[in-house]
Order: structure tokens, then sequence, then C-alpha cells
């Protein structure tokens, strides 16, 4: 990301997005608690995460063996189990409501329970891999269901709904390959070791590669088939991000041999996002999660972009006209946007005060604005699913 000298913008006031997970919490006792934690430093107190008020909470013990209600102060306090993952590798520390608890598993909370498989945790350095996955998957989940995109267990919902598949290569058998495919997401457990994920991430020229982006690049294929496949949104889908009738197996081919088209970045987030419409969509899907969760973080804790300085050019109601939907103009969205590349130029200059790799090492075109903007509305206006479902070939990362 790079900045322009010039005077900074002015910009409308910075709004509360309900939409926005919060990641800032404090305890009863004033402590300040974050989304990992599970007990309080401060006190002691147990802490869980209701994934239904996206909400870290104090616990106190009830009359019912296994059952917690929050501290809060209120006159009927929600009732909750723990997560019976908590004192697993996956150590989640989210709750499961007791009046919303699953007939099949009443035990594991929403996230848990998108779980189908998991690596042989006889392995020493799978349960570490697992729980590392796992942290990645409750933020993910968390910001999705902060958006309210429908999420689902497979198991709960055999046609729409959503798995994960945690796998390791078997000797003799063919490489886990991550990707998607009809509502399950499969995802390498060796992507978790960070000496395999960077040699990945090296040998591939990615500038980024993490657990967390991983999944929520997976995620955006399964939303593409609840949300856009076959809905009112297929034809802007198509007028953005291309006709992803191409050939998928061949142009994914065509990438790993040719790599990107050298100017790939004047209309994509990624270089990768340049082989085929499906991909475009994942890494833009992708990159908008990142965009809401981080500027989501930053509000939590007082970091607004509209306070910083020193600001990129900013975009204007002219990088939206042109998005295949006639004449669109959303000032809320180009704010939102501008902020976030405000932000971005200080933590990459920070993430250089400390030598390492930049935080957001990318530079959004305006074709990419548009991109970002369609799965914004999308997000923003879903539209009840009126087709079949697609199948295809499951989608590398």
């Amino acid at each position: 990301m790079h900045a322009r000298v010039h005077p900074a913008p002015r910009h409308l006031p910075c709004q509360k997005d309900p939409r926005s997970v919060n990641r800032s919490f404090s305890c009863v006792c004033g402590q300040p608690i974050f989304f990992r934690n599970s007990v309080c430093l401060g006190c002691h107190a147990p802490l869980g995460y209701d994934p239904v008020r996206s909400k870290l909470l104090p616990l106190a013990p009830t009359d019912t063996p296994d059952v917690w209600r929050s501290q809060e102060s209120v006159d009927e306090p929600p009732m909750y189990r723990r997560c019976a993952n908590l004192s697993s590798p996956a150590t989640c520390n989210w709750l499961v409501p007791l009046q919303t608890a699953d007939a099949f598993a009443p035990d594991l909370c929403l996230c848990c329970r998108l779980t189908r498989t998991v690596p042989d945790l006889s392995v020493p350095e799978h349960a570490s891999w697992w729980g590392r996955i796992e942290v990645a998957k409750r933020r993910l989940a968390s910001s999705l269901l902060a958006l309210r995109l429908p999420l689902v267990p497979r198991s709960e919902d055999p046609e729409k709904g959503l798995a994960f598949d945690i796998l390791t290569t078997l000797p003799g058998a063919a490489p886990v390959i991550t990707g998607h495919a009809s509502g399950v997401i499969t995802l390498d457990a060796c992507e978790a070791d960070d000496a395999t994920r960077e040699q990945r991430r090296t040998s591939l020229r990615e500038p980024y590669r993490t657990l967390l982006g991983h999944l929520r690049h997976e995620s955006g294929h399964y939303f593409w088939e609840r949300l856009v496949d076959g809905t009112a949104w297929h034809e802007p889908f198509r007028a953005v991000f291309g006709d992803e009738r191409a050939d998928y197996g061949q142009a994914l081919q065509t990438h790993y041999l040719n790599g990107a088209p050298p100017d790939w970045s004047s209309r994509h987030v990624t270089a990768y996002a340049s082989c085929h419409p499906w991909e475009d969509w994942a890494e833009t899907w992708a990159h908008y999660l990142h965009m809401r969760d981080t500027l989501g973080t930053a509000r939590s804790f007082g970091i607004r972009g509209d306070r910083v300085e020193l600001a990129c050019e900013p975009f204007g109601p002219s990088a939206l006209s042109e998005s295949g939907n006639g004449d669109v103009t959303d000032a809320r969205f180009l704010q939102w946007l501008n902020h976030w590349l405000n932000l971005t130029v200080v933590l990459n200059e920070m993430s250089r005060s400390m030598g390492v790799a930049d935080f957001y090492p990318f530079v959004l075109s305006q074709p990419a604005v548009r991109k970002l903007h369609l799965v914004h509305r999308i997000i923003s206006h879903k539209t009840p699913r009126s087709a079949r479902r697609r199948t295809r070939p499951p989608a590398q990362s």
C-alpha cells in the first residue's frame, strides 16, 4: 500500500457498524478480557463467548451441574453450557445457550459443530495443528454471524449446511488439497505448521498466507453457492467478475503453468484472483472479511481511520459507477473503504518499524473496489436462493 502526500480529506463522522463484531470486552472486575480468553486474569472468573450476542461473558455457576449463568446485572441472566471442546486441544471458549442447544450434539457450540473431521490426535503435532485451526475458525465464524450470514452445520442441514474436514495426507494416499466442494471445506492440517505454510507461501510467491486467510477464502466459495448461484445476484456477479462457466480446471492449470497476467493488479485483489471468476470472488470475499474484521477490531479499541492524518488518495463515487448495475453511489461504503486505506498506511508503517512483513501488502484498483462493493451489497441485501446447487471441483488455495 502506498500513500500520496496531500491534505487529508474530510470524512463523515465514523459511525458504529451494527454488523461489526466487537473484540474488546471487560470483566465485571474491570479487567480487560479478549476474544480468545477462557478465564479472567484479574479475578479468575471463567469466561465464555456467546455467539448469539457476540459477547464475551464472565460466568458464575448455578445449582445445576455444568450449567452457568452470565454475571451481567440483568434480572434473568442467560444460562449456558461451556463447549465440551474447552478441555480438548481446540480449547474452545464458546458457550452453548441452553435454549438453542442442538439435540444431536448438546455439549458442542455452533462453531465446533461445523467441524466434521479432525486429524488423528494420537499424532502429537496434529493436536496443536487442530487447536490453531479452530482458533482461526472461531474468528471466521464470529465475523460471519455478525454479518448475519446463514451459518448452519451440515449435520443439521445436509442440503445447505457447512462442514469442515481437517485432514492430513496419509501414507500412500493422494495429498490433501485445501478447497471447497458442495458445502464441505477441506483444509490441509499441515497449513497450521508455520514452517510448512511459509515454505508454500514462498514457493507460490504469495505476499500473504495464513490459516484465517484460507478459511475466509474457502467460505467465499461456500457463500457464492448460497447467495449468488441461481439468485437475482447471478447476472450482476457475471457483469463484475466474469462468467464462471469458463472451464475451471483448465483455468487453474493455465494459472499454475503460466502465472498471472502482467496487469493482474489493475483488475484483481491478488494474482490468484485472476485465474477464474470463482477465485476472483473468493479472494475478494476474503479481503472484504479481512477489512470488516480489522476495522471492527480497531473501532473496538478506539482506533479510527478517519482520525489518521496521513491519507491515501480517497476513492470517490466514480469507483463504483461502472459496477455493471447502473449508476451506483454508496457514501457509507466509500467512507468505510477510505477509513480502511488510511488505517493500513499506518499499520504497514508500524509493521516496518518491527521489521516484519507489511500488515496489508496489497493495492486496491478501481475494478477491485467495484468487486468489493458488490460483495458488500450481496451481504447487506441477501436474496433467497432460487436455483439448484451446482457442483464443481475443489478450489485450491
